[in-house]
């Protein structure tokens, strides 16, 4: 049996285009302090939170001059959080750039996530080990985890690693949250003066870890690309059998930009978006409606059958779920202690819920079906809010269109046949192979992760910009991560966090949804982007997704 497939083989001696500024090395790098920053929002708690890395300018490199430290460095890199396609690259374009640097640097990788620096799980990152992982998917080169950081215990344990280890600086390579806590072990080690700095990374395929510095989050490209492949599988089927519905719920929890951009890259009969739903404050049933009422034209025509993307976090949009929701957290929160309910069997959790939630909620919480009651008392996530994930939405859809086709049927504005089939794309995207982008701008982002500890900086996010144009053409540099930051209740606390970009409703993204909608409703004109390619005309295998080029003011040829 082979061990690895021949393109596996052929992927690990692909080389990763490095952004141009950094292409000859940080020694030819020259670092220049733009605007000081503040916090997006609550700028005087976050200022009271972070007082030594608050208000930090924006970083950017140049090619000419140097005043970059050449000193000898360790590094430790921690992946947090789930996985996403390009982690492997962070971690190879920060391993080649302290050895180009100094040969006799090194680089721990901290096992298991943020846990490993707490409990000195690590090891060292070599050549023979790296060149195994090299523009491949997934993070299980030193693996992941979702321990937080942010106990003065965990900061000391984790500063007794780095002396035993000789660390100078830790890469942490995560989402929102993960960088979140990388600020506050920021904070932490320079209100002692430790010397060590943290540098974080960008990742989540939930495309929601954005601003003006930081135009893309690593593992979006590949995630929607992979979606966009199966969505485009099922509608080749579907547009063959022409008998089923499709209901394709797509990953993205907080903001629905997985499910816009699959949906550009498709074009389904209907998309649905949470902060769309929220902003015209649609009801369940307004949405079952809409719904209906698409599938009920399409009959007309003869077409039993369409496709629909359904976001992963839409029932937490629907204003009167997302109210619901909010109050099962608090409550499920201060219920965790209560012995009655938590030796109750379902039902009695029910009847106390309800008993507890103010009518309007205690109402839709009792016309839910008992299989969505069930998954919304499920444990909760680390954050402690309800795993959305774990809620069949596209099920529940599903069995109240059926029921309001039945309705229509009787009053005779119905005549089509509905027969369905329910998805869930969300690992088959989270360890797909990176694209030549992800491959190109992961290794960029690590390779950037080290002129910023170079040039002395901590509390910073690695960015690389301008990446609609060739790598040669990318900018270098660094946001802090205050300048993300707002309070936000978690577990019932204000707590600070890394404000989640959602969906612009008046950006040129969802425009070109908007603008296209009701012509892709009734009508077949269905995209089958196929695989992933790594080998080609650059206008095939570099093209970087539809929001992005959209955001940066492109044309494209599809839409």
């Amino acid at each position: 049996m082979r061990e690895i497939s021949p393109l596996q083989k052929e992927r690990m001696t692909y080389k990763p285009k490095l952004a141009g500024v950094l292409a000859n090395g940080i020694k030819n790098v020259k670092l220049t302090l733009k605007e000081v920053t503040t916090s997006v929002a609550d700028k005087e708690e976050i200022k009271a939170l972070f007082p030594h890395v608050y208000g930090q300018p924006i970083a950017r490199f140049a090619s000419k001059g140097t005043d970059l430290s050449e000193e000898a460095k360790n590094i430790g890199v921690i992946l947090s959080g789930g996985q996403a396609p390009g982690g492997h690259n962070v971690i190879a374009g920060l391993y080649d750039a302290i050895k180009t640097q100094n040969p006799t640097n090194k680089l721990y990788g901290f096992l298991g996530g943020p846990s490993g620096i707490v409990e000195g799980n690590y090891m060292e990152i070599t050549d023979e080990l790296m060149d195994k992982y090299r523009n491949t998917g997934g993070f299980d080169i030193i693996g992941s985890g979702r321990t937080k950081l942010e106990t003065e215990s965990q900061f000391e344990k984790a500063l007794e690693i780095c002396k035993k280890l000789n660390i100078s600086a830790i890469v942490i390579i995560g989402g929102d949250d993960s960088n979140t806590n990388a600020c506050l072990l920021a904070e932490w080690m320079k209100s002692k003066n430790t010397g060590i700095s943290v540098i974080g990374c960008p990742k989540t395929i939930d495309g929601d870890l954005k601003n003006d510095q930081i135009e893309i989050s690593f593992g979006f490209d590949t995630a929607t690309k992979t979606y966009a492949e199966l969505i485009g599988n099922i509608q080749r089927d579907a547009n063959s059998a022409k008998k089923y519905w499709h209901f394709i719920k797509l990953m993205g929890r907080s903001a629905s930009h997985v499910c816009l951009e699959a949906a550009l890259q498709t074009q389904p009969n209907i998309t649905l978006i949470g902060e769309e739903v929220e902003a015209k404050k649609q009801s369940l049933s307004d949405i079952v409606t809409y719904m209906a009422n698409i599938i009920a034209a399409r009959a007309t025509k003869g077409k039993n059958f369409g496709i629909a993307l359904i976001p992963e976090g839409l029932i937490e949009f629907i204003p009167e779920m997302k109210v619901m929701i909010s109050s099962l957290n608090d409550l499920l929160a201060e219920l965790e202690k209560d012995n009655e309910f938590q030796s109750a069997n379902q039902q009695k959790k029910y009847e106390i819920i309800t008993s507890k939630l103010d009518n309007s909620s205690a109402n839709l919480f009792k016309s839910l079906p008992s299989q969505i009651k069930a998954q919304l008392l499920m444990d909760r996530d680390p954050h402690g809010n309800v795993q959305v994930s774990k809620i069949e939405t596209e099920k529940l859809l599903i069995e109240m269109i059926r029921e309001k086709l039945d309705e229509m049927k009787k009053q005779g504005s119905y005549k089509g046949k509905f027969s369905d089939q329910a998805h869930f794309f969300g690992y088959e995207g989270r360890c797909a192979t990176p694209s030549n982008f992800d491959a190109d701008y992961c290794y960029s982002l690590g390779y950037n992760a080290f002129a910023l500890i170079q040039a002395g900086l901590t509390g910073y996010l690695s960015s690389i910009k301008n990446t609609t144009k060739p790598a040669s053409e990318w900018i270098a540099g660094g946001v802090p991560l205050t300048m993300m930051m707002n309070m936000e209740k978690r577990h019932g606390e204000m707590k600070p966090v890394i404000r989640k970009a959602l969906v612009e409703l008046d950006g040129p993204v969802f425009k070109a949804l908007e603008s296209h909608r009701e012509k892709w409703a009734l009508n077949d004109c269905y995209i089958f982007p196929g695989a992933i390619q790594y080998f080609g005309p650059s206008d095939v295998c570099d093209i970087t997704t539809i929001t992005l080029q959209l955001e940066q003011e492109k044309t494209l040829v599809n839409v």
